[in-house]
């Protein structure tokens, strides 16, 4: 029930999600008379999904403590709930995104190991493959720990995602020279340097300039500069497609250069097009939760759900579980983590 677009383009999603997963079974979570009614126009969809009636929704500013005490009621509620008991592998939602944090914590509870949960996505690169980049939101403030935790999680995100074997991790910083950034990041990477036995490869730190040039697998930050980052790369994205926009429609001349040009431009609209890395998960949480931007349209709902799929599928939760274990056993006593 959740998105900018509402009822409508989730459908859509799921039907385009469907076409690419026809094993998956979906549970559609929301106003039982709506959903029925949407799904009209979705016949392929009837042999693969059941609905399941919740009352209420939460709204998308409404604040994360006035949801939690809606959370019985609300599809947001009822669709983490059916994660929780197992009905469901994975929850996808468009909607609020703190209340979805809250939620979601609250019901499923961390995993061992793990502080605080992170929320991690997948940025465009000049690489062979996007950069997965966490923490993008979920807590503005952290320590050592949080930022190892979550190297270690993105590591393991990045390993089922993009089929990497020993991910280059590196954490955001003002500068690459060891005495630059605040305490709790130098601190962070004295702690990673020395993970060695872990299954990724720490690249030390990475300026902003540097977070679209595929030098490294996985972005390690706080929330509040992650959150920053990928607001900023797809306000530039938005910007550099309006210019060149702009451009091409300026003059005859300019009109037949897109024709000539148009393979290129349509490759470039392509790789920046949002809606084609839609789908952050929740990491760290004993249950799987994904968030899809709020102005995805179907093409960016189906594709967080094959996130969630691929999740699910390479058993996301088991690897990060014994990454963890493994961080554990092999912590020197004093460390950071």
């Amino acid at each position: 029930m959740g998105g900018d677009e509402g009822l409508a383009v989730m459908l859509a999603g799921v039907a385009e999600a469907r076409r690419r997963y026809e094993g998956t079974h979906f549970l559609l979570v929301g106003d039982e008379t709506a959903i029925a009614t949407g799904l009209k126009k979705h016949p392929n969809l009837t042999a693969n999904s059941e609905i399941v009636h919740a009352p209420d929704v939460i709204k998308g500013d409404e604040k994360p403590s006035q949801a939690l005490r809606r959370a019985k009621t609300t599809s947001m509620g009822v669709a983490i709930d059916l994660v929780k008991q197992g009905r469901a592998a994975a929850a996808v939602s468009s909607g609020n995104t703190g209340a979805l944090m809250a939620m979601a914590k609250v019901s499923l509870r961390t995993m061992p190991g793990i502080d605080r949960p992170a929320l991690a996505g997948l940025m465009p690169s000049l690489g062979e493959h996007d950069t997965v980049v966490l923490d993008l939101g979920a807590n503005t403030e952290c320590d050592a720990n949080n930022l190892v935790q979550f190297a270690v999680m993105g590591a393991a995100y990045a390993r089922t995602m993009l089929d990497l074997e020993s991910p280059r991790v590196a954490l955001l910083n003002i500068g690459t020279e060891d005495m630059k950034g605040t305490e709790e990041i130098r601190d962070a990477a004295q702690a990673l340097r020395a993970a060695e036995h872990l299954p990724m490869t720490f690249a030390g730190f990475i300026e902003g300039d540097k977070l679209s040039r595929g030098d490294v697998d996985v972005i390690v930050c706080d929330g509040f500069s992650g959150n920053i980052a990928l607001k900023t790369a797809e306000g530039t994205a938005r910007f550099v497609a309006d210019l060149l926009r702009e451009a091409f429609s300026s003059s005859m001349r300019s009109k037949i250069g897109f024709l000539i040009s148009r393979p290129a431009t349509e490759v470039l609209r392509h790789h920046l097009d949002p809606n084609n890395h839609n789908g952050a998960v929740f990491l760290g949480l004993n249950g799987l939760v994904v968030k899809s931007h709020g102005g995805a349209n179907e093409t960016g709902v189906a594709t967080a759900i094959a996130v969630a799929a691929k999740s699910v599928r390479d058993d996301l939760a088991r690897r990060i579980a014994d990454d963890l274990q493994h961080f554990a056993r092999a912590e020197p006593e004093g460390a950071a983590a």
